[in-house]
């Protein structure tokens, strides 16, 4: 057994003055930057996930953050106001805004994807 002090999250981007710029200005979260040269992005419950540069970054092609939102609707609404597009996956059940509507199917929650400047993918979900 590893006996652990803390247990945090991390996913790297290319550029981290765009970075802190996209997740405090247009996604209005905490960020705080380290020692590392790197950005700590603050949980609400807690925790933190580390956000740190590196030249040759590739984004996953999964969904690297979730944000949870208590209306989709008015975050897609947000989003799109603040120039973030969201991202239409081909034979999806999104709807005109780009929301796949899982909650009316019981297939999940209400999410819509959209990317960071680096290409990392994220989504607001609502369940």
């Amino acid at each position: 057994m590893v006996a652990t002090t803390g247990i945090f999250s991390g996913f790297a981007v290319r550029d981290i003055d765009a970075a802190r710029s996209f997740y405090r200005d247009t996604l209005g979260l905490a960020i705080e930057d380290n020692e590392m040269s790197a950005l700590n992005l603050a949980l609400p419950q807690g925790g933190i996930v580390f956000i740190y540069p590196k030249d040759d970054h590739e984004p996953a092609t999964y969904t690297i953050l979730n944000l949870e939102v208590a209306d989709i609707d008015v975050a897609v609404d947000q989003l799109v106001e603040a120039g973030v597009a969201i991202i239409r996956y081909e034979n999806s059940y999104q709807d005109e805004k780009g929301i796949a509507r899982g909650k009316a199917a019981n297939m999940g929650p209400d999410i819509a994807w959209f990317t960071d400047p680096s290409g990392n993918i994220l989504s607001v979900l609502s369940n």
